[in-house]
């Protein structure tokens, strides 16, 4: 019975291993990272990099962040992270240094495992559906 409970509590929150992102038809942008997200709604491949950005969510963030960036109180719900440059700041930081508190990672740093596209189409994603656009 034990092994049973812990076997859930190990399951509970999926697989946390990086999946890889097709961002096949983003425009590609290069090795150095840029300060702001390129994929904004004025960019010709907005629609598709918020597409790209939900299923790369879904696959890489969820399993700590929540269904949807409802954060279960895991991990920070990223509905609250502020829209445009200051919240890009803050998103680049953390995706391309991870977190650690006392030596214990936290959040590893995705661009070791997902492009810039991808993270940037995450972004993307994320600005849809932030406390900010729904207006609350």
């Amino acid at each position: 019975m034990l092994a049973l409970l812990l076997s859930g509590q190990a399951l509970s929150h999926g697989d946390v291993t990086p999946q890889p992102v097709d961002t096949r038809g983003l425009e590609p942008l290069g090795d150095e990272w840029l300060d702001e997200n390129p994929y904004r709604e004025e960019h010709p491949q907005h629609e598709l990099a918020v597409d790209v950005g939900a299923s790369a969510y879904n696959a890489n963030c969820a399993a700590c962040h929540g269904l949807e960036a409802k954060s279960g109180g895991i991990a920070p719900d990223l509905r609250e992270l502020e829209n445009g440059a200051w919240g890009d700041e803050w998103y680049k930081e953390l995706v391309t240094q991870g977190s650690e508190r006392g030596g214990r990672v936290l959040m590893p740093r995705m661009s070791d495992y997902v492009s810039q596209e991808g993270l940037w189409a995450i972004r993307a994603w994320l600005e849809t559906v932030s406390f900010e656009t729904a207006g609350r």
